[in-house]
């Protein structure tokens, strides 16, 4: 360390970087060493320089001049802030540069950190550092606070060289800053913005009148930095003016959440967001402490203008400095991307899902009886459905083919279960567990009313149950009845014997993958669910029922009222029909993946296999014994319980996810529910009478698929 301060010592004025990479790689903690040994050596190096000003006055001559020696600018303007190239190109140019980097000109400050914090750990030891070492270390660099006790040397070190640098380096964040505002000004007036929060007039935009405000401000520094005494402008029109661009972006993110959003509209909110938080640090920054108007501090939300100690503008810098240290090594991370631009339209996909699931708790017995309805109206089209698709497999297509009609067979017919009201269970958990989710309201877990949410989660429970047995009470005996029909039909069975049998092996739960292959259905109901949430989200940002109402060639055809109609359905529906359609195509398609793949990879339904229970059954004359009955009934339920639980518990993660919250009352709500169930077990299963006489009867369609 010693050495390194030498060389510095001996060449100052130099621009290379060489000197001063070795002083961090001194600092820097071995691999795998404690944080404690960088928090040492800097304590090291700040009792060296403490004792020794003349390296203190050479270090910070030195790191002046390399400061004014390069463009800092785009350092203050483009690192930790996203680009203007929108979502996909940013993670294109991530993923991109990650395998290959970009080239360096070390002209410029930004790429000058490549050489002297090459590691992209190296902010994990800087941050680990406490800010107050740091800061002692700033101090060293600056000198002795008392004027009576400063040596010559220090005193010689203030030169006009150093001044002259200052106000290089002063003019580069004056600059950034004006960019910065520029910036804020052009996404600010972005159509798109406008169109969700069309109160703005352009006249009338803050995003417009911070810049005009702000350009005042900086005319009246520069006059100040050319020696004009006269009083500089105050800055406090500034932080209105992005304040009141700040309730803008909150504003727009709230009417998000009710009218919809996009990727696009969350990147450029977030690019909002850092840009604004950016300006205000580096107007806390380069704001005069003495007597003159200064900004209170660089927090997101602060409008208060009072006097900045020196003190506390050098811990601004330094809390600067270690994020734009982190934001460097982190520029190319792709997980910080999907981050902080996902969060947002998860929330909205997460959001439209729990409204749906709303529709699928059942509040009284006259819903609970309305589910059972809709659920044994899916259950009797699956029981065809499961029958076409053996009688698919009869053609012996290619496989791609057979994939395609496999697919068309799934997806048309949950589209017209959707479209007749029908309810199939396994749609429920990814849509409920956003219900749920919905109700923790606390981010932290705490003050939740475990008694509402362990009874909601009751009712999801018997709903749940309800659902299930009214598919499985309509499927098992139409597929039976089915293939009886086929039998007296034609004097043979829909199924040979062996394919009888093969039936009943998919559906074995000890013999066969047959509980895997219930998981990845699982999966598949969960990317159903998110499917569905994003064409909600996406037919409510789009608008869909007016583009629809305005396409002429549909109202020659349909007419103006029936193509209104037609519209307002498509909106309400366009997330269900769309996750059912994909739901199918997955369903039809990953069995042909396995086989094309010769992996072991296929799908297990609930219904599906209770249907194909019974066309084995008959395929087989009933000529089965007991215990093949109970380990292939026991299958169902088990693929059932695995269908449910892993598109339950994916749905519920991802929803707490996107919400934030951190729910740390798991034991208690336990304990509530189990207390819940010794005192009244029936309530799981079936509604209380007085839950029924409570509320009006509802409509058979309130639960819809």
């Amino acid at each position: 360390m010693l050495s390194a301060l030498e060389k510095i010592s001996a060449a100052p004025e130099s621009a290379e970087l060489e000197n001063l990479a070795h002083l961090i790689a001194c600092l820097r903690p071995a691999t795998g060493a404690e944080p404690e040994q960088a928090i040492e050596r800097v304590r090291e190096l700040t009792l060296l320089l403490q004792r020794q000003p003349p390296h203190a006055v050479n270090l910070r001559r030195h790191l002046l001049h390399l400061l004014s020696a390069r463009r800092q600018t785009s350092l203050y303007t483009d690192i930790g802030i996203l680009s203007n190239d929108g979502f996909f190109s940013e993670l294109h140019r991530r993923i991109v540069y990650r395998i290959l980097p970009p080239a360096l000109d070390e002209r410029y400050l930004q790429d000058c950190l490549e050489k002297i914090l090459p590691f992209n750990t190296d902010y994990l030891w800087i941050q680990a550092v406490p800010l107050a070492d740091w800061n002692a270390l700033a101090q060293a660099l600056d000198g002795v606070r008392d004027a009576t006790a400063l040596t010559a040397d220090t005193h010689a070190a203030r030169s006009s060289n150093d001044q002259l640098d200052r106000l290089k380096i002063m003019t580069e964040l004056l600059q950034a800053i004006q960019v910065l505002s520029y910036r804020i000004s052009a996404i600010g007036m972005e159509p798109e913005l406008i169109r969700i929060y069309s109160d703005i007039k352009a006249f009338e935009s803050p995003f417009l009148m911070q810049n005009v405000e702000l350009h005042t401000y900086l005319e009246g520094y520069r006059r100040y930095l050319q020696g004009d005494t006269a009083p500089m402008e105050d800055a406090s029109h500034v932080l209105v003016m992005l304040q009141q661009c700040q309730d803008v972006v909150d504003k727009i993110r709230k009417n998000a959440t009710r009218i919809g959003t996009s990727v696009s509209l969350t990147y450029r909110l977030l690019r909002l967001d850092q840009n604004l938080d950016r300006l205000r640090k580096l107007l806390a920054l380069v704001d005069v402490a003495d007597g003159r108007p200064a900004l209170a501090s660089a927090s997101e939300n602060s409008t208060v203008n009072a006097p900045l100690p020196a003190e506390q503008k050098q811990l601004i810098g330094l809390e600067l400095g270690l994020e734009l240290v982190e934001a460097h090594n982190r520029k190319y991370t792709v997980r910080e991307l999907f981050a902080g631009n996902i969060n947002l339209l998860a929330r909205n996909i997460t959001e439209n899902a729990s409204r749906t699931g709303e529709h699928y708790i059942a509040e009284n017995r006259a819903e609970y009886s309305a589910m059972y309805r809709s659920a044994a109206g899916a259950g009797f089209i699956i029981g065809f459905m499961a029958m076409i698709k053996i009688m698919m497999s009869y053609l012996r297509a290619a496989p791609l083919v057979e994939a395609f009609l496999f697919s068309m067979n799934y997806s048309l017919g949950f589209m017209l279960i959707h479209v007749l009201h029908f309810t199939v269970a396994t749609k429920q958990p990814a849509m409920t567990a956003s219900r749920i989710a919905a109700g923790l309201h606390s981010r932290d877990g705490r003050n939740l009313d475990l008694d509402s949410l362990s009874g909601m989660i009751v009712k999801v429970f018997r709903t749940q149950f309800v659902a299930v047995l009214g598919n499985l009470s309509i499927a098992f005996p139409v597929a039976y009845a089915l293939a009886y029909a086929f039998y007296f039909a034609s004097g043979h069975h829909f199924v040979t014997p062996d394919k009888a049998q093969h039936l009943l092996h998919d559906i074995d739960p000890f013999g066969s993958l047959a509980l895997f292959h219930a998981a990845i259905a699982g999966v598949c109901l969960f990317l159903a669910g998110l499917i569905s949430g994003y064409y909600d989200n996406k037919a409510l940002y789009t608008r869909m029922a007016q583009r629809v109402a305005r396409a002429r060639w549909l109202t020659r055809v349909l007419g103006q009222a029936r193509t209104v109609r037609f519209g307002d359905y498509l909106e309400r529906s366009l997330g269900g029909l769309m996750g059912n359609f994909y739901f199918g195509i997955l369903l039809g398609t990953i069995g042909t993946i396995g086989f094309l793949l010769g992996l072991p990879i296929d799908i297990r339904h609930i219904t599906f296999s209770a249907a194909n229970f019974a066309i084995a059954l008959v395929g087989l004359s009933n000529e089965v014994g007991w215990h093949v009955l109970l380990r292939s009934a026991f299958g169902v339920l088990a693929v059932g319980a695995i269908n449910l639980w892993v598109s339950f518990a994916l749905a519920l993660f991802v929803a707490l996810r996107s919400r934030g919250v951190r729910f740390r009352q798991g034991m208690p709500l336990l304990k509530s529910i189990a207390s819940r169930f010794l005192k009244r077990p029936l309530e799981f299963f079936l509604p209380p009478r007085d839950e029924a006489t409570a509320a009006a009867p509802a409509d058979e369609g309130a639960a819809k698929h």
